[in-house]
This record gives C-alpha cells, structure tokens and sequence, in this order.
C-alpha cells in the first residue's frame, strides 16, 4: 500500500546520496557560469565547512522526471551558499543532451544515455575529456491499484504481465488469489490504465516485462493499445486509476503517492517485495554497467532480470551527464559544492517527492565520482 511506502520511506531516507541535482559541467566560454565567483575573490559567508563558498548560478537542462528533485536540491544549495543557485529547465531528457553537447546548458538530466554519435561532441564540449552519465536520481516505478477493502496486494511479475497482455480479467482470478491467500478480492473487473503518449516510463516498464518474464514481446515508448485505457502523463494515469474501482497502472511511486492510490508487493521470484527505500537500495548495490570507472551508463536488461532476494528492481535510474574534466576553476569549485550539498541534505523531503535516496555501494560510487570530476 503506498500508505507503507512513505512510511518506510522516511523511516529509511536519512542521510543518503543526493538523486536530484548534478551541476556545471561548462566553461566560461559557453556562457554556462558566466556569473560564478571564485572563492578566492569571494566566499559565501554561510557556506558549510569543506565548501569552497563560489557563487554564481549553475544552468541545467532535460528530463521532467527530475524536476521536483532538482527543485529540491537547488534551494538546499541555495540555502547553504549565500548567493549560488540552479536553473534547471525540464524540457525533456532529448533536448537537455542536444543542448549539453552543444555547450548551451552546463548538465544534462536524461532517462538515457548519450547516443552513439553524441559521444564525441560531448568530449568535444568537455575540453577532450570524457563526460561521465551520473545515476543520481532514483524514481521507483510503482504497479499502482485503486481496488475497495484491498489494502495489501502481491503480484508476480508474470500475473502483472498477463494483466497488462488482458490474459487476466477479473481481481479475484485463481491466479491473483493464489498469490494472496486469506485476502478477500472482489469479483471487479481489472481496469488496465497505460500512458498514451510517448513515455520513457513506458519504454522502461516494457523492457523490464520483456526481462523478467517470457510471456511480453513488445518494446518502446509507446504501449500495446489492445487492452485498457490511455491517459496522458503520470499524473494522468495516476488521477485515472484514482476515480476507477478495479484500476490499475504504472507510475513512478510519487504520482501514486499523491493519488493515495495502493502499491502492489512485487514476487520478482524470491517472495513478494515491498517498495521502499531499502529494497530499491539493494538493487541499487547489485548495479551492473555497460561502461567503466566514473561513467556508469546501467545495463537495465541486468537490472530488470534480477530476482536477488528483498530487491526492487522496478527503478528509473535518471543521469545526470556531466564532463569528468574540462572546467575552469569556479565551475570546478561549484560542482563540487553543488554535489556536496546534495550528498550532505538526504532526509524526509526527497521520500515525500517520490524519489528513492540511496545508501551503500551506489551512494560511495556517486560519492567518488563527484570527488574525481576537474
């Protein structure tokens, strides 16, 4: 129930990595800190200690997935140094990478990586170095319900996609009761509510069915339009299921959160799993990378196969992409502030979003990632 998530959430989101706001990664000749100040020619007097103080403002651009986390963090940047800030414009993960290449923002936010004939530019753009794909921000993909007198609900993969294939129709199916014994399930029809427009959550959540089980075939952005209902955007999938008795979709774990709709226990094939920051945590430990050192492009076919045990492997890992060197010295001191604050400010606020902070190996990754960047 997504009532158990935010509690778990907070009860688990204490001082962790920050998965919100990656900074600069221009140089003053592209405009990007254009008003940075250097510590040496002035320091914020309220800056915490191990920052260099260097204000200015930090320029961003990309995925809307990342917005309130970027909200969020910005004013905690804001908020320890006097007179630095973000701008972060949300005009999709395509346009972010176009315009990080093209020197015109200082980081992008993407729910991809680079593609192949990016790659050079953005070395080029970073002075000759490589730009490094950060997984800072960590948005768990919830199989939300909205279903009277049904307060706790397991699923195994294959039951969620033979729901979503419209093979099972009614929630009290042999299937769905079997998987949840002593629960009293309705004889209300299944409800399947899919986004209608183009949806990298839709393209996730596809390749993720497509791994965990052998029963879905199709893949991309747009989904099957065979069975249910489309509404636009997560909100709109969300609101759908919320004024549906029998609904049912997917979304990222804040829309359902404000919906107050209930969050399926996924069997990804160790037992049901609950959604909450320690489950996503371990799958976030067992990340495996299509590339090497700093740059940690994930290898979702891996992540989406996993069934280690107490793992939800049903995340949204969004990078930020960012030069591993290239800066000139204020924009070099603001990345490190920026990332400091954001490794320094995990509590209950960024639960409350939807995002998931992260603790452990992903978190030390991060943390000597930031540590390396010039």
């Amino acid at each position: 129930m997504i009532r158990n998530f935010k509690r778990t959430a907070a009860i688990f989101g204490v001082v962790a990595v920050g998965s919100a706001a990656l900074v600069a990664c221009g140089d003053s000749d592209n405009g990007t800190d254009s008003t940075a100040t250097t510590a040496a020619e002035g320091t914020a007097a309220g800056s915490a200690e191990g920052l260099s103080g260097t204000t200015g403002q930090l320029v961003g651009e990309g995925a809307s997935s990342q917005q309130n986390a970027m909200d969020y963090f910005g004013q905690k940047y804001g908020e320890t140094v006097s007179g630095a800030s973000l701008a972060y414009t949300a005009s999709g993960s395509g346009s972010g990478r176009t315009n990080f290449v093209g020197g015109q923002v200082a980081f992008a936010g993407s729910d991809s990586p680079l593609k192949e004939d990016q790659v050079e530019g953005a070395a080029q753009r970073c002075g000759g170095n490589e730009a490094w794909h950060l997984p800072f921000v960590i948005g768990p993909v919830a199989i939300a319900y909205n279903l009277e007198g049904v307060e706790n609900l397991n699923l195994h993969v294959d039951t969620v996609a033979k729901i979503f294939k419209g093979d099972i129709t009614k929630w009290n199916d042999a299937e769905i009761a079997a998987e949840n014994e002593g629960v009293d399930l309705p004889d209300t029809d299944i409800s399947v509510v899919y986004r209608s427009d183009e949806s990298g959550t839709t393209d996730n959540f596809q390749k993720f069915l497509g791994a965990a089980t052998d029963i879905w075939e199709t893949e991309g952005q747009v989904f099957p339009t065979a069975v249910g209902e489309g509404a636009n955007g997560s909100n709109g999938v969300a609101s759908q299921v919320a004024a549906i008795d029998g609904g049912i979709t997917y979304v990222e774990a804040g829309f359902a959160t404000q919906q107050g709709l209930g969050v399926a226990n996924l069997d990804f094939g160790n037992g049901p799993v609950e959604l909450n920051t320690e489950s996503v945590g371990v799958a976030l430990d067992n990340l495996q990378f299509t590339s090497e050192g700093h740059d940690m492009v994930v290898d979702t076919e891996a992540l989406f196969a996993s069934d280690a045990a107490g793992s939800y492997p049903l995340i949204l890992t969004t990078y930020e992409i960012v030069c591993s060197a290239g800066y000139d010295e204020s924009t070099s001191a603001m990345v490190k502030d920026f990332l400091t604050v954001a490794l320094d400010n995990q509590d209950e606020g960024l639960a409350e979003l939807g995002y998931i902070p992260v603790t452990g190996t992903h978190a030390e990754r991060l943390a000597a990632a930031v540590e390396a960047i010039q």
